[in-house]
């Protein structure tokens, strides 16, 4: 398994950082070579080029090193092939590779790598001195790599390969669960035993509007000034500096949620999960407010983080389509729009939570069995241990750490002071600091 570790190369030499720059532009104009000669292909109507052909006519045109070259050319058939794939299903706004590029990372596989005691070295093609870097004390062995630029500075992306210990095989129970993924609910949890659970995704979403309203205010800024003056490129900075940021949080937040979805299977023992894939419900226009929300849901991360923890914890995961899931009755089957987080039927009177129906109806989708609604839902906020439970009505949360005082209070004198009810008031802010902030 391949994990993918960032180093910042923000303290480089000048000189480092100007071969890099041009080291850049050389593998766009090998993207827009590509580009043109799959777009000529198209247009008189032949056979495509492959990564043979493509390879063969960008041999020795370009200030690169070879393997480099070659990188090139294989992630632009790895974009023609998603672009294609997307195509076939039905996609017909997905547009092959058509835009000009004027940078693209630096790519090297893991045989072009040379490893020396305390530095890397990176070739830039015959003729032209290597790129000398310091080399981490965790790389012990050449590893595929590329040079990405953050909006700031530039990051060295090493794939490393991971060997997971092989975990014993679960004794067959039949034991499976189904994944309702959302935006204000991340993820919402359903076993065949009765089993449910909630990851908030609240957090995440404050996020989102909060980086979308400093955005506009940069953006408001930035068209009051001359292009290319001081005042512009120190707010472009300060936008790249709070994008970065911003990213951080989330990738963090969203690790955290669906490790805490895959620990509740974990400890259920289930065998298998099916991941509901909602690209319909963001295809579908629903006004300018609500198509923004839309197209910041990044529901293929969770689906990927989902399946990687999966496979560590040897559980099957496999996804596919949900679509009426979320207005059917588990009970009746009455259809109707649903209004709220609330899920009620017109038809029997049947009222539970709105993602949890929706996980419910995945599994005569994915298992062919018809499945209870479950009677305890389990509430959970990514990053946040304390978990709460309830027969289907949701938990407030205590983000004053009030719970916690009164419950210090309430021990025996000999077991508590004044400085542990502080240290305790102390621990449970900082618990409860992200997601209150974010939520």
């Amino acid at each position: 398994m391949e994990r993918v570790r960032i180093v910042s190369l923000k303290g480089i030499r000048k000189r480092q950082s100007a071969a890099i720059h041009a080291g850049q532009m050389e593998a766009a104009r090998v993207w827009t070579a590509c580009r043109d000669a799959h777009l000529a292909a198209r247009q008189e109507h032949g056979k495509w080029p492959n990564r043979d052909a493509l390879q063969k006519a960008t041999k020795g045109r370009f200030a690169l090193h070879s393997q480099s070259v070659q990188m090139v050319t294989h992630a632009f058939l790895a974009n023609v092939d998603t672009a294609q794939q997307l195509r076939n299903q039905g996609r017909a706004e997905i547009r092959y590779p058509y835009k000009d590029k004027t940078f693209y990372p630096l790519m090297w596989p893991a045989q072009a790598m040379h490893l020396e005691d305390k530095r890397m070295v990176l070739p830039m093609g015959r003729g032209r001195p290597s790129l000398i870097l310091p080399k981490p004390e965790w790389l012990d062995q050449p590893c595929a790599c590329k040079i990405v630029w953050n909006g700031l500075h530039n990051e060295l992306h090493i794939s490393v390969a991971e060997d997971t210990e092989e975990a014993p095989l679960l004794e067959p129970t039949h034991k499976h669960a189904t994944v309702d993924l959302g935006q204000i609910q991340q993820a919402a949890v359903a076993t065949n035993e009765g089993d449910a659970l909630i990851v908030s995704g609240r957090g995440i979403r404050s996020l989102k509007r909060q980086h979308s309203k400093q955005l506009g205010e940069i953006a408001s800024k930035r068209s009051r000034c001359q292009k290319g003056s001081r005042r512009w490129r120190k707010l472009g900075k300060t936008r790249a500096k709070l994008t970065l940021r911003y990213e951080r949080r989330v990738r963090d937040l969203r690790h955290k949620g669906t490790r805490q979805v895959m620990d509740f299977c974990k400890e259920r023992e289930v065998e298998s999960v099916f991941v509901g894939n909602p690209d319909g419900v963001r295809r579908k226009n629903s006004g300018r407010h609500h198509n923004q929300r839309m197209s910041q849901w990044e529901y293929g991360k969770d689906i990927d983080y989902l399946q990687q923890k999966s496979e560590q914890d040897r559980i099957v995961c496999f996804t596919g389509d949900e679509r009426g899931t979320s207005s059917r009755c588990p009970v009746c089957g009455h259809r109707h729009k649903p209004k709220g987080r609330n899920w009620r039927c017109k038809a029997c009177g049947f009222e539970g939570h709105r993602d949890i129906v929706g996980a419910v109806n995945m599994h005569p989708i994915a298992y062919g069995q018809v499945v209870p609604f479950p009677k305890r839902i389990t509430y959970l906020r990514p990053g946040n241990l304390r978990r709460s439970s309830s027969p289907g009505t949701g938990h407030r949360p205590d983000p004053s750490g009030r719970r916690c005082l009164a419950e210090a209070r309430n021990q025996a004198p000999q077991d508590v002071c004044a400085g542990s009810l502080e240290h305790a008031h102390e621990l449970c802010h900082s618990a409860r600091s992200l997601p209150a902030l974010a939520g």
